[in-house]
């Protein structure tokens, strides 16, 4: 066993590795606050909403690829945001990224991604007619007061 490994320097080279591929201590310190980690790793590709999409096979199988969202979605992100296909690569569906896989269907009728907007007050609330069953109890007002 070298004395580099004995003292651990092989893993500070990661770390200043790291480091340099987030964009130095300030990027790296920001990524860090969205993501809760900091990771290295190859840029397979991005989407059109600006997420990319990346793999490093030394990592454990199943946490060898990820995604890094947008800026643009500050700390409002989750995984409705990631289209179809890039969902398929991220989840070991397929090993070709979708730029690279000259298989992948696209038809007229196949509908344009869009993230799901539950919980948000762009959510979908389908309009009634009906009578709601529970009316609401309204006391009284006393003029006495």
């Amino acid at each position: 066993m070298s004395l580099g490994k004995y003292l651990a320097l092989d893993k500070l080279s990661n770390l200043f590795n790291i480091i340099k591929q987030n964009g130095g201590i300030r990027a790296s310190l920001y990524k860090l606050y969205r993501q809760d980690e900091l990771k290295d790793g190859v840029l397979v590709g991005e989407d059109k909403f600006g997420n990319k999409y990346y793999e490093n096979p030394r990592y454990f199988y199943g946490r060898n690829r990820w995604v890094e969202y947008s800026d643009k979605y500050n700390m409002d992100y989750d995984g409705s945001q990631v289209p179809a296909e890039w969902f398929g690569w991220l989840h070991y569906k397929t090993d070709l990224p979708p730029h690279m896989d000259p298989s992948r269907p696209k038809y007229k009728w196949m509908v344009e991604f869009t993230e799901n907007m539950s919980g948000t007050t762009g959510q979908y609330t389908p309009y009634s007619t009906t009578r709601p069953k529970v009316e609401p109890w309204i006391p009284k007002r006393n003029s006495n007061v």
